[in-house]
C-alpha cells in the first residue's frame, strides 16, 4: 500500500497527470447533472446517439487533416442534438426510434469513410481508441484544458441557472407548459449541453462508453435518494469520486482509462443498490 501511494505522488508531479485528474472531474460534474433529468425524462440513450454522431464526425475531421477537429464535432454534434429533439417531437417518428436511426446511421458512415478515405496504418487501432477511449486523456495541452474548464463552467452554470425550469420540464413538462414556462426551449437547451459534454468525454471513455457517466451515477444515488435536488448532489458527488479513482487506477495499474472508469461505476452502483436494499428493508 505504501509503495502504490508513494507511485501516486510521483506521478502528480506531472502536469499531464494533473490535467488529466482535472478535465477527468469537469467532464464526471457536467455529465452527472443532466443524467439525472435524461434518466427520468426516459432520454438515456441520447448520450449513445450523439456519443455515435460525434464519431461520425470526427471520422470526416480525420479526413479533412483538421488540426484541431474539437470546433468541428461540437458544431455537427449540437446540430444533429437539435435535429434529434425535432425528429423525436414528430409524430410518426418516436424518440427511441429518433436515436436508433441517428445514432447508426452516423456510426455507419463514420467507420465507412474512415475504412475508404483513411491514410492510417493502424485503422483498427484509431477505431478502437475512439469507441473506447485512448490515453489522449494523458496528453491533453494547458490550452486544451482551458478551453474544457470554460465549457464546463458554461454548463454548470446554465443548469444552476436554469434549474427550477429543468426541473419543472423534467417532471411534469405539460403541467409547466400550462404555466407559461417555454418547454421546448428548455428541452432545446438540455439537448445542446448534453451534445457539448458528449464531445468533451469523448477522449475520457470513448463513444461507446459515454452513457455510463450520464447514466451510472443518477441511477446509482436514485437507489438512495428520492428529491431531485438531493439525487442530483449525490450523483455529481459520486460521479467525480469513480472519475478520479478510475482515472488513478489507470495510471498505476496501466489499465485503458474509460473501460476502467466505467467499472468502478458499476462496483459503485452494486454497492448502492444493496444499501437501498438494507435501508429499505430496514423502513419496513
Amino acid at each position: 500500500m505504501t509503495e502504490i501511494f508513494e507511485k501516486l505522488v510521483s506521478y502528480l508531479h506531472y502536469p499531464f497527470v494533473r490535467y488529466a485528474l482535472i478535465v477527468g472531474v469537469l467532464i464526471a460534474l457536467c455529465s452527472s447533472l443532466l443524467g439525472v433529468t435524461l434518466v427520468l425524462k426516459r432520454f438515456s440513450f441520447i448520450g449513445d446517439g450523439l456519443s455515435h454522431v460525434a464519431f461520425g464526425a470526427m471520422a470526416i475531421a480525420a479526413i479533412l487533416n483538421f488540426t484541431n477537429d474539437m470546433p468541428f464535432v461540437m458544431v455537427v454534434t449540437i446540430i444533429c442534438a437539435v435535429l434529434l429533439l425535432r425528429t423525436g417531437q414528430n409524430t410518426k417518428i418516436k424518440g427511441d426510434a429518433a436515436v436508433a436511426m441517428i445514432s447508426v446511421g452516423a456510426l455507419a458512415i463514420g467507420y465507412l469513410l474512415m475504412n475508404i478515405f483513411s491514410t492510417s496504418s493502424n485503422l483498427s487501432g484509431d477505431v478502437c481508441s475512439t469507441l473506447f477511449g485512448s490515453t489522449s486523456i494523458l496528453t491533453l495541452t494547458k490550452s486544451e484544458v482551458y478551453i474544457c474548464a470554460a465549457l464546463s463552467v458554461i454548463v454548470v452554470a446554465v443548469f444552476i441557472l436554469f434549474y427550477n425550469k429543468i426541473f419543472a420540464v423534467t417532471f411534469d413538462e405539460n403541467f409547466a407548459i400550462a404555466t407559461g414556462t417555454k418547454a421546448s426551449a428548455y428541452n432545446l437547451c438540455i439537448a445542446v449541453i448534453v451534445a457539448v459534454i458528449i464531445v468533451l468525454a469523448m477522449n475520457l471513455v470513448g463513444s461507446l462508453l459515454i452513457s455510463a457517466l450520464v447514466i451510472f451515477p443518477a441511477l446509482s444515488a436514485m437507489r438512495l435518494f428520492k428529491s431531485f435536488k438531493s439525487v442530483t448532489i449525490c450523483s455529481a458527488v459520486l460521479s467525480v469520486v469513480c472519475s478520479l479513482s478510475g482515472i488513478l487506477i489507470s495510471i498505476l495499474f496501466g489499465t485503458p482509462v474509460g473501460s476502467t472508469i466505467v467499472a468502478v461505476q458499476i462496483a459503485a452502483f452494486a454497492v448502492f443498490y444493496i444499501l437501498g436494499l438494507i435501508i429499505g428493508g430496514a423502513k419496513k
